[in-house]
């Protein structure tokens, strides 16, 4: 299942990349794959990431994982203003023309 969180940062992207890169073994631990993010372009406090989980219940332990919310809150996440959608499992992915 893919996920989309679209989140405000208060230490820019890179603090934000320099967390994830640093727990890949969380990431691995919830069935994680960061399948994009990146900030805007006019704003580097602003993000976009879409997430690809194998299962509910990796989801689950990440949006539970409080190991994992102290980093992403140390790294600059402003947990109140994150936003988590839910993708459909009907997309295109990488799709070139």
């Amino acid at each position: 299942m893919y996920v989309k969180i679209e989140q405000k940062l208060s230490k820019g992207f890179n603090s934000w990349k320099e967390m994830m890169l640093a727990n890949g073994e969380k990431l691995k631990k919830y069935g994680m794959t960061i399948a994009f993010a990146g900030a805007d372009k006019e704003d580097d406090n602003a993000m976009t990431v879409i997430i690809h989980f194998e299962t509910p219940e990796g989801m689950k332990g990440f949006g539970g994982g409080e190991e994992l919310t102290n980093a992403r809150i140390e790294s600059g996440v402003i947990m109140d203003q994150s936003k988590m959608t839910m993708m459909t499992d009907d997309s295109v992915m990488n799709h070139s023309g």
